[in-house]
């Protein structure tokens, strides 16, 4: 049966507030400080990935969970306004939609967010059948969302058995701990750290972000792995390959690596060569920094495409 869509996520969704850039230290006792951006944009690593890979022209459907009220009504307007499928987005009356608050400073950002409904997705709110409807299954935010991960590992065993194939972005571990993943690395295809999880994912014997790819694709998926200004690399458990970051004047960071998992996903559904692949997936995150916020300049294909040819980053 051919596959209704080409890209299931399921994951996080919220609003985001960017504030920023911080020019000197965070002031607490009531003291109100000005910085030069403040924005309200979709946030979620899933959704900020489905909005990417949308615009990269995929047939994109969306499964998660939000609050029925104002911050979970501008999310699901804002997923279906970038062609996203929003049918299964739960609208949940009890608990509110996750907020985010980003500060910005510099190259780096510290992140606030209240939970809200995160703390009650789950594997229920896939539908079967749309597992079943998907090339693709991505999920993103694995520590944030506990029911949900304990439930991915069938979620991804379904998607297999439909003829899917299946990434992970785990994002951030708030507790520290950054573990329990073995049950959910055994049905996971692609695995989509930056370089920081992927050294925390691995554990104390990876001291480098190469050491830490080997040691997580040992263990099964193909890692991929964004590396900020370093670019990106890649291991499949026998090479390591490895590119330069692209050219690019960022105004903002916030959902670069997001961008990053959508391009790396589109060019693996088109069938390119792993290090194609990584050149196209640095594009896109490299261009989704042009604005502020994770959606915004998302890149098209064709647009992609043009800053690897002006670059001159080699393309299929």
């Amino acid at each position: 049966m051919p596959h209704r869509y080409d890209l299931l996520v399921i994951g996080d969704a919220n609003p985001d507030v960017i504030v920023g850039p911080l020019t000197e230290p965070l002031a607490f006792d009531q003291r109100e400080q000005l910085v030069d951006t403040g924005s309200l944009t979709l946030g979620g690593s899933a959704a900020i990935m489905a909005c990417g890979a949308a615009r990269l022209g995929l047939k994109v459907a969306f499964a998660g969970r939000v609050g029925d009220d104002d911050a979970g009504h501008y999310v699901r307007d804002t997923l279906a306004g970038h062609g996203v499928d929003t049918g299964a987005l739960h609208l949940d009356p009890a608990l509110p939609t996750p907020m985010t608050v980003v500060l910005t400073q510099y190259e780096d950002r510290a992140v606030l967010t209240s939970p809200g409904t995160l703390t009650t997705t789950s594997g229920a709110d896939v539908p079967a059948g749309l597992i079943a409807a998907a090339r693709h299954v991505h999920s993103a935010s694995y520590f944030l969302q506990p029911r949900l991960a304990a439930d991915l590992p069938d979620l991804f065993r379904t998607a297999r058995s439909h003829g899917a194939t299946t990434s992970l972005d785990t994002q951030d571990d708030p507790s520290g701990t950054w573990t329990g993943l073995d049950a959910v690395l055994a049905g996971t295809d692609i695995l989509l750290p930056n370089a920081a999880e992927a050294r925390r994912l691995a554990g104390p014997q990876a001291r480098t972000p190469e050491e830490a790819a080997g040691l997580l694709a040992a263990r099964g998926p193909l890692t991929v792995v964004k590396n900020g200004a370093d670019g990106a690399l890649c291991h499949d458990g026998r090479q390591l390959l490895s590119v330069p970051a692209l050219p690019v004047r960022p105004k903002d960071t916030v959902g670069a690596g997001d961008s990053f998992d959508a391009g790396f996903v589109a060019a693996t559904l088109d069938g390119l060569p792993l290090l194609e692949a990584l050149r196209f997936a640095a594009a896109c995150g490299a261009l989704s920094t042009r604005a502020h916020g994770g959606t915004p300049a998302q890149p098209t294909r064709d647009e992609a495409l043009s800053h690897l040819t002006r670059t001159g980053a080699p393309t299929s």
